[in-house]
């Protein structure tokens, strides 16, 4: 009697993977895995800015130019490359028209019955309000739930963040409550808004969505 034999599950269902393209306002935007080669364009950006970026994100260890700094790059990139082979996350880089223009990471990855993580983003201050950022999202959030099998993901923003909420909204998350004194930011311990969303919220895709509205075009 011959074996029977089952398929093994990836370690990394979704990783390495492409998400797609598509063409918004600020140009055609691709979503990638991250690569050591983005040093310069992240610490160039990152560094420029510091204004834009650091009153939402997380307070991290040492100066912010050290922390952004070419050299610092390759640790974290290692890091990231570390998380996802061991299928703990998902992490790109954001491009417009073929440049590096930010970054955006599915992250604390669980599977079994939960199959959820948490979707994070940045981009540089010189394609806000360009629709980057929701093609972003919508990309990812499609790849999350389609090629790595997850089943929800959920975003936290400060209130006061604007611009955010708008791409959270436009891409098609829901918000849930708030969670209060959540995350340090900026050296004093934030509120968050949650926004979230399931795989059967999504039908046709969120990129579907973007592209029925009007918001995005295939690329």
């Amino acid at each position: 009697m011959a074996a029977v034999t089952y398929p093994v599950e990836s370690r990394h269902p979704g990783w390495p993977g492409k998400p797609g393209r598509l063409r918004v306002p600020a140009g055609i935007v691709e979503v990638r895995p991250v690569r050591l080669r983005d040093a310069g364009e992240w610490s160039r950006i990152r560094l420029r800015d510091r204004a834009h970026l650091e009153q939402w994100e997380p307070t991290g260890i040492g100066p912010w130019p050290d922390r952004n700094a070419f050299w610092s790059w390759p640790s974290q990139w290692a890091a990231l490359r570390g998380l996802a082979r061991r299928g703990q996350c998902l992490p790109f880089t954001i491009t417009v028209d073929g440049r590096f223009a930010g970054q955006i990471t599915v992250g604390n990855v669980i599977r079994a019955s939960l199959r959820s993580a948490w979707i994070g983003y940045w981009v540089s201050s010189e394609i806000v309000r360009g629709g980057v950022a929701t093609a972003a999202v919508a990309l990812v959030t499609d790849h999350a739930f389609e090629a790595a099998g997850l089943h929800r993901l959920e975003a936290t923003v400060r209130p006061e963040n604007n611009p955010s909420l708008r791409v959270l909204i436009k891409a098609g998350y829901r918000q849930e409550g708030l969670f209060e004194r959540y995350l340090d930011v900026a050296g004093a311990w934030r509120d968050h808004l949650c926004f979230a969303v399931t795989k059967e919220e999504t039908g046709d895709g969120l990129v579907s969505r973007l592209v029925s509205t009007g918001r995005a075009g295939y690329a």
